[in-house]
């Protein structure tokens, strides 16, 4: 039996529900528990249904990280007791050209995603909010003992949103050239950590001077510019080799292309509503836009593990879960962008739970997760 942290329809918040976690056969998977889920945004986004595809009742929770408990007949990566995590996505086709490249989460058919996604076999995924999850072992990574489980779970999306783009094109191995990041939420206080860690001189780009003691004191960036700020703005044109765009809210694209030196890349990372911007700014100049979501298997783990060397640690608040609707409210009303960790373990004891029948689901290659 499985303690899920759920969502009924019509959004009456999260709330406890005891239920089973569906039986996986073989084809590389193992069972995961579950320490630690984070939230953000996108979590009270689906929980709403704010996009209209909101399958109820919804488990959230992509940013999981936790210790196994029980591995499948063909696990060799994992052994019981070891620190794992598992981002945006626990399966995908395996065999397009992207799956083969370690590239799943552009797998040619669609990653299917840790929660509110559809599987293989019809079942709508479930995730980190409860108090065990089921993952083939391919879509499980390995977090150093070394590394705090609570500052792991972001890294799985905020940490790899950013880092993935930022490896793709070069930057840590360019010291010394120069990062613009836009936000300073989730995704772009990780920005700056990376752009630190890699050697670049980093400047943020806030509407809110409010951010400027954050962002240089804490974070320990180099330079901070006021974007509505015509003239900061203009003294800081052709200054910068790189941006990251982690800003979700529509807004002018121009200006901060203007920042770029001559064959600069600006890479978005949200989603706004829509893009504009002229031709021109990017034709003269030599200059790029790029997209990017998370990151495959193979730059998740180098990720980790950079995480781990370096000492790059997000910025995190540690709340229990029964606070989690509280959690949710305070992102979508914005008082703080950075992400939360719910310590689920906090009011749920996993082990008086009995797992799924071994013969069942931890047949193959699952691993099991479960939430102390």
């Amino acid at each position: 039996m499985v303690v899920f942290w759920e969502v009924g329809g019509g959004y009456g918040g999260v709330a406890a529900e005891n239920g089973r976690r569906r039986a996986r056969h073989g084809r590389g998977g193992d069972p995961l528990s579950i320490l630690l889920g984070s939230a953000r945004l996108w979590q009270p986004a689906w929980c709403r249904n704010a996009h209209g595809d909101s399958k109820y009742p919804l488990v959230p929770g992509h940013e999981i990280a936790g210790i196994v408990k029980e591995v499948g007949s063909n696990v060799d990566r994992f052994k019981v007791g070891d620190h794992v995590g598992v981002g945006t996505y626990v399966n995908s086709c395996r065999d397009c050209d992207y799956c083969n490249d370690e590239q799943e989460v552009y797998c040619e058919k669609g990653p299917v995603v840790t929660f509110n996604g559809v599987d293989d076999d019809g079942s709508i995924t479930k995730g980190g909010y409860s108090s065990y999850i089921v993952v083939l072992e391919r879509y499980c990574f390995k977090i150093p003992d070394n590394y705090p489980l609570a500052s792991a779970a972001p890294l799985l999306c905020a940490g790899l949103t950013v880092y993935a783009p930022m490896v793709r094109h070069k930057m840590n191995q360019q010291p010394g050239k120069s990062l613009g990041v836009i936000g300073l939420g989730g995704l772009g206080h990780m920005a700056v950590k990376f752009g630190k860690a890699f050697g670049l001189n980093v400047t943020i780009l806030s509407t809110s001077i409010s951010k400027k003691e954050e962002a240089l004191s804490l974070l320990g960036a180099d330079r901070f510019v006021v974007s509505s700020d015509q003239e900061q703005m203009k003294a800081a044109a052709k200054s910068l080799d790189f941006i990251i765009d982690t800003a979700s809210g529509d807004h002018p694209f121009d200006p901060y292309i203007s920042l770029l030196k001559t064959g600069g890349v600006l890479v978005l990372v949200a989603f706004a509503s829509e893009v504009k911007f002229s031709p021109a700014s990017l034709n003269i100049g030599m200059k790029t836009i790029s997209g990017s979501v998370t990151g495959g298997t193979k730059v998740t783990q180098e990720m980790i593990d950079f995480c781990a060397a370096h000492e790059v640690y997000p910025n995190i608040e540690i709340i229990p879960i029964q606070n989690v609707n509280e959690a949710h409210e305070r992102l979508i009303k914005g008082d703080d962008e950075l992400s939360y960790i719910e310590g689920i373990g906090s009011i749920i004891d996993t082990h008086k739970h009995t797992v799924i029948d071994k013969s069942s689901w931890l047949d193959g290659a699952m691993v099991g997760i479960y939430l102390n």
